[in-house]
């Protein structure tokens, strides 16, 4: 007669699948490469009924020489594969000690955490709409091995969301409808979700008794094209409040150059990143306009304009013929005073911070790893059916610590 044992991380995992509430670190690494959000969830239900409060946030920044490694190979073609091979474990790993550095000044110890939810960063993005390769399917590489997560914390890691999105049919990209419809659908105002990272994006959300369907769209660049033009011209990641783009003023020429973009005319939903709008972009339309030596602080009013322009025009594509609709506002663009005067001016009385709907806008995306992971252990497929052009599916792979 034999007799077996389950795994103790699979009984784990089979434990805290069936608790009324989970306490979750969702991670988060956008193509800004500022660093690594970390929020501690607490979550209680799934579906419909999740309830979630962030109990800690804290964004770990990039050292400098971890920047210039992940830059070596994001958004490129033509790559070092075995810095590539390197950097999936070195990610992992960095990502692992921000981790238990936060928990212990949190005061916290990993044996407290149910699990890990990590995004990775994101190298490239190749979904065939962007590419126009339809010999290969749709596809996206988040390194930061989620085993290394996992082995170094001791804490049950999800990771890799986007490749069940892609293996069902997506296009791996925006996944935040998925958190956004199960907790802030409303009963009594249609909601656009805007988050205005490396590229901005919103989750439209139609009031409960709606007949219209919830989905999420890429817009077009958020800060990508800014902070690049920034690093490259000023040494810095970022035009902190707007300073530099403030001192200069808009050429109407390269903005006409720059919208005239054939993704920013595709219908919702639609996905794109840093692979499409990057410097290499901005020097094409800058030939294509005659204007080689447009001033520094003239480009990067510009690029400022291009992107709350893109924001603009989409939302007010999406919103056409609805009055009743508020629109609330996350990720780094949301710092980006120039940038949100454009936003607010034109939207009067319907631009608010994600502070309103009780989420600390900063941690949002974080948040919502930690969602998925939560319905991917103790969720249903069904919770997320009524998404446009979403499968729905539960998302993250589950790397053990043992």
């Amino acid at each position: 007669m034999y007799f077996y044992t389950m795994n103790t991380s699979i009984v784990n995992l089979y434990q805290l699948a069936s608790k009324e509430e989970r306490l979750i670190i969702g991670l988060m690494s956008g193509t800004s490469l500022d660093g690594l959000d970390i929020a501690l969830c607490r979550i209680k239900g799934a579906g419909d009924q999740s309830e979630v409060e962030i109990l800690n946030f804290t964004c770990k920044d990039y050292d400098q020489s971890f920047r210039d490694q992940v830059r070596e190979v994001f958004a490129k073609r033509d790559i070092d594969h075995q810095t590539l091979c390197g950097l999936h474990a070195h990610i992992g790993l960095v990502h692992a000690d921000l981790i238990l550095e936060a928990l212990d000044e949190w005061g916290l110890k990993a044996a407290d955490i149910d699990l890990i939810a990590s995004h990775g960063q994101t190298v490239y993005h190749a979904p065939q709409s962007l590419t126009g390769d339809r010999s290969l399917p749709n596809s996206t590489l988040q390194l930061g091995d989620g085993d290394h997560i996992a082995v170094k914390t001791g804490i049950i890691t999800l990771s890799d969301f986007r490749q069940k999105h892609l293996a069902a049919g997506g296009e791996g990209a925006p996944l935040a409808a998925y958190g956004d419809y199960l907790l802030f659908s409303s009963p009594t105002e249609n909601r656009i979700l805007l988050n205005i990272g490396g590229i901005s994006n919103f989750t439209f959300l139609p009031k409960k008794d709606s007949t219209m369907e919830a989905y999420a769209t890429d817009l077009g660049p958020g800060n990508t094209m800014m902070n690049q033009f920034m690093f490259k011209h000023y040494g810095q990641e970022m035009d902190k409040d707007a300073t530099v783009a403030k001192q200069g003023s808009i050429h109407q020429t390269l903005l006409a150059e720059l919208e005239y973009e054939e993704f920013l005319n595709l219908p919702f939903p639609k996905t794109t990143g840093p692979e499409l709008f990057n410097l290499d972009y901005l020097e094409r339309k800058i030939e294509g306009a005659d204007l080689i030596s447009i001033q520094p602080e003239d480009a990067m009013a510009t690029l400022n304009a291009f992107s709350a322009q893109t924001i603009i025009k989409g939302i007010q594509k999406a919103t056409a013929g609805l009055d009743n609709f508020q629109l609330y506002v996350s990720g780094g663009g949301l710092h980006n005073p120039l940038l949100m005067d454009q936003i607010a001016t034109a939207f009067p009385d319907k631009v608010q911070s994600f502070e309103v709907l009780g989420i600390n806008p900063d941690a949002k995306e974080a948040c919502l790893f930690a969602i998925l992971a939560n319905e991917s252990v103790a969720g249903n497929p069904e919770n997320v059916q009524n998404i446009q052009d979403s499968p729905a599916v539960c998302m993250g792979k589950i790397s053990l610590p043992y």
